[in-house]
């Protein structure tokens, strides 16, 4: 049997879990680094995911509790709709990935994690960025840990802002 140390793995299994909806509630408190919250739009709001695919997975989520997305108002789709096009900016920026996904997942039938709260996913992708982990040994490998990518996101967000 092989084994994979990941010690880092430790305080997120150690540390409370929250109840409640993230999307709403982590908004409202006054601790975007700890949360990862990476911008506050007007409707909606850039979030790093604490389970991401790949470093630099990204969840643009509006303040509104909603479960479906058509239920969205103009102007919720709108602003997550420009904070995308903010993100993948600041994704090239920063990480300089070669490709994306964009996706939602609706409801738990589609994998959503937090269903009755809409978002996007934004996932950077690199070339060879899959590989035989989580095929073969159901283990996907992230080799940064979501505080540097926090730091390095917020830092390209800066700069893309003052232009």
């Amino acid at each position: 049997m092989n084994h994979i140390w990941a010690p880092w793995r430790i305080k997120y299994i150690r540390s409370p879990k929250h109840n409640g909806c993230i999307f709403c509630d982590f908004p409202k408190e006054n601790h975007d680094e700890e949360r990862l919250i990476l911008y506050r739009g007007k409707h909606a709001f850039i979030i790093m995911n604490n389970y991401p695919y790949n470093p630099g997975h990204v969840m643009i989520a509006p303040y509104r509790h909603v479960g479906e997305w058509e239920k969205l108002t103009d102007e919720e789709l709108l602003d997550i709709m420009k904070l995308s096009q903010l993100t993948i900016k600041v994704l090239k920026r920063a990480m300089k990935p070669q490709g994306f996904n964009m996706g939602v997942n609706i409801g738990c039938v589609a994998g959503a994690g937090v269903k009755d709260h809409v978002h996007l996913h934004i996932v950077p992708r690199w070339n060879g960025d899959t590989n035989f982990m989580p095929v073969i040994a159901d283990t996907k490998v992230i080799p940064e840990s979501l505080e540097e990518a926090y730091k390095e996101l917020k830092k390209a967000l800066q700069e893309i802002l003052k232009e």
